[in-house]
């Protein structure tokens, strides 16, 4: 292969946008190795090779020895299909790289420009590419328009981001010396006692968050509602009916709220006040990934980790910026009119932008977060060159208001609040009245513009009070977390990062520490969190796992050292290991409990309604070992209920009942398929309903 330029992208759709950009004629030539593609391209008579990693090629393991012991605190940096099962093909593109690295005479890290792109580039150069890492340009980029990737491949950085690398390096050895020895430890801790083996995890970060849920959930078991008593009263003006509330939402004695009543009933009402303010409300300021994903759950019910992987296609794509950023301002050279000319070409778009247009100055609002690596989320101005799929059409809408949105001016709201006596007694009317739109009329339909209009009223004027009646009402339990509560906890308390927050929830789910959407914490997330709290506080300290976040910040920023940050976590951990391995059988005598009473659990489907005593129940037949559903009573003689399952596919309670026929439904999720519901409760009107559509269609 003759002498080219090598430049290491971190995904085949970006390596393919980077080539495209480069090359003079826009076409650059595709070439697969083994299923592996990489692109050649021509810019100013060089000859560039765009090769794409697979996300991280490299990983950290440890250094020798067996898997059946701790503490480990010697490790290494070793590619992944060495290390982790089902990782093989991952030779294949550390094959590839070292072969095309081979007669290259330049190298040019191209990379997301943040700790995890950094720190995949970094390793290519250094362990594929034999030590290039040191000779090797950076390109910084925010978009893969081509216009920025020509004008970033013009202004080379000289050198790599090695203060990015140092705290990629760090986070994840650091998080590989907490995630590996404690998850070791109580995996084995529960394996030698019950002589089974069961996955158990824990981390840095994933230990405090379980604290968060695990606490909430106790609190939940434990509270006890107490009762209070509310008054509840309706107003009559020019024929509408207008509800008012009590001066006291809550009264603790339910004599004192029969009075009330008793006293107003049947009077007349007095405005003895009415009061106006004129409230305005600042346009809201641009998305970092955890803002998007907040609203995203807020409108779309999207978790996190799903708005983050829509909004990576949605960047690969060209329209919307790099969106792993916690940077919440928008610096003027990103060309806000450029944007909205582009936007403007979309019909549903036009008006909206043109509006923009016509200002003198284009000035956002903006939030105090800053990220050195890349600006907030904003929309390239491109339009989708083919059709978007549903999640992507409603996040890239989404982030186009929202840049929209920051240009607008403060919206003013008129707010009213009517006193009204009533034989001595205080009620309230409160109305909302949108005054100017400003921001709100880009944000449409995303923002919340409900009206709550009052009659022309006076004050001295008599109103007429049409009934009167009390409420009786119980305090409730603190609310459970929904993923995006628990993602803002997780960033107010300053555990996690932007990019791996979204992906500690997602592993308590699939640790089945925690279940549902409103997230409940499991009896095993519990005994989980409570065994690591006695035994081991210091790892689910929020104020451990945020004193490490800042020591890596600071080597991000070069005040810090890495190897005193590993030094540190060393010291850390040596006792608490110590200590949990004395304890060893204690904690594993709990921690198999509870996964057993977990396993059981899993298998319930829901009470048995043949016999109305016993549970459904997952079971396999002893003869065949073909799964089946069955009562738990079969085995006393009480009940034969038993019911077919597929034989394919991993089956769990949903945890709902059939809205046809009220029997529990199952889920069932087919390896490469779509997860579907099944009602296995053989006499279902759906059924029928559904066998009935089969006959009309074969008609």
């Amino acid at each position: 292969m003759e002498k080219h330029t090598l430049i290491i992208a971190e995904k085949p759709s970006a390596a393919q946008r980077l080539a495209e950009a480069l090359d003079h004629e826009g076409k650059p030539e595709e070439i697969r190795e083994k299923g592996v593609p990489y692109f050649v391209a021509h810019c100013r008579g060089k000859r560039l090779v765009v090769a794409p990693a697979l996300g991280h090629l490299y990983t950290v393991v440890q250094t020798q020895g067996r898997r059946n012991y701790y503490p480990v605190f010697d490790f290494k940096w070793a590619p992944r299909h060495v290390a982790e099962r089902g990782a093989k093909r991952i030779r294949i593109w550390t094959e590839l790289l070292s072969k095309l690295a081979q007669d290259a005479d330049h190298f040019i890290g191209a990379c997301d420009y943040d700790l995890e792109g950094s720190l995949i580039g970094y390793c290519i150069l250094k362990y594929v590419c034999g030590n290039k890492e040191a000779t090797a340009r950076r390109m910084k980029f925010s978009t893969l328009m081509k216009s920025e990737l020509e004008k970033s491949y013009q202004k080379l950085l000289p050198r790599l981001d090695f203060a990015l690398i140092e705290a990629g390096k760090t986070r994840h050895e650091v998080d590989w010396l907490y995630g590996m020895n404690l998850s070791r430890a109580l995996t084995l801790a529960a394996e030698r006692w019950s002589g089974r083996y069961a996955t158990l995890s824990t981390g840095r970060v994933q230990g405090p968050t379980l604290r968060f849920l695990a606490r909430r959930e106790s609190a939940i078991r434990c509270f006890v509602p107490t009762p209070y008593w509310g008054i509840k009263a309706t107003f009559e003006k020019y024929g509408c009916a207008y509800e008012a509330k009590y001066a006291r939402q809550k009264i603790e004695k339910r004599i004192e709220a029969d009075t009330v009543v008793k006293k107003c009933r049947g009077k007349i009402g007095e405005i003895e006040k009415i009061g106006v303010k004129n409230l305005r409300q600042k346009p809201p300021i641009p998305f970092d990934l955890g803002k998007l994903q907040t609203e995203a759950y807020r409108l779309f019910r999207y978790k996190p980790r799903r708005t983050a992987r829509v909004a990576e296609r949605l960047y690969l794509k060209t329209l919307i910026s790099y969106p792993r950023t916690s940077s919440q301002r928008l610096p003027s050279i990103i060309n806000y009119r450029r944007i909205l000319k582009g936007l403007s070409k979309k019909l549903v778009y036009g008006r909206l932008a043109s509006e923009l247009l016509k200002k003198e100055k284009l000035k956002p609002m903006e939030g105090k977060k800053e990220d050195s690596s890349h600006p907030a989320v904003y929309p390239t101005g491109n339009l989708p060159a083919r059709a978007l799929s549903e999640s992507e059409k409603k996040i890239w809408d989404l982030v186009v208001r929202r840049f929209m949105a920051v240009f607008g001016e403060s919206a003013i709201v008129q707010s009213t609040r009517v006193c009204i006596g009533v034989n001595g007694y205080h009620f309230y009317l409160r109305g909302r009245r949108v005054m100017k739109e400003g921001w709100m009329h880009f944000y449409i339909p995303y923002t919340r513009t409900e009206e709550l209009l009052l009659p022309s009223l006076k004050e001295g004027e008599k109103i007429k009070l049409t009934n009167i009646t009390r409420k009786d009402k119980f305090t409730k339990p603190p609310p459970r977390y929904n993923p995006s509560t628990l993602l803002n906890k997780m960033e107010d308390e300053g555990i996690g990062t932007k990019t791996t927050r979204a992906d500690i929830i997602e592993t308590l789910y699939n640790r089945g520490y925690i279940a549902d959407e409103r997230v409940r914490a499991t009896d095993l997330g519990i005994t989980v969190s409570e065994t690591l709290q006695e035994h081991c506080p210091e790892v689910v300290s929020v104020k451990l796992t945020r004193e490490l976040e800042e020591k890596m910040e600071f080597v991000k920023s070069g005040n810090e050292k890495r190897e005193n940050v590993l030094i540190d976590t060393v010291t850390q951990l040596r006792p608490l290991l110590e200590e949990f391995k004395r304890k060893e059988e204690t904690i594993g005598r709990t921690l198999s409990d509870a996964i057993r009473n977990a396993q059981v659990q899993e298998r319930v489907i829901g009470s048995c309604s043949s016999c109305s005593s016993g549970q459904l129940i997952i079971l396999h037949s002893r003869k065949t070992g073909k799964r089946f559903i069955g009562c738990s009573n079969y085995f006393k003689g009480l009940c034969r209920a038993s019911f077919p399952l597929p034989q394919r596919g991993t089956a769990k309670p949903l945890g709902r009942d059939c809205k046809s026929c009220r029997w529990p439904l199952m889920q069932i999720r087919m390896r490469g398929k779509r997860t579907w519901r099944l009602c296995f409760n053989p006499e279902c009107s759906s059924k029928e309903e559904g066998r009935k559509r089969v006959e009309m269609r074969n008609l």
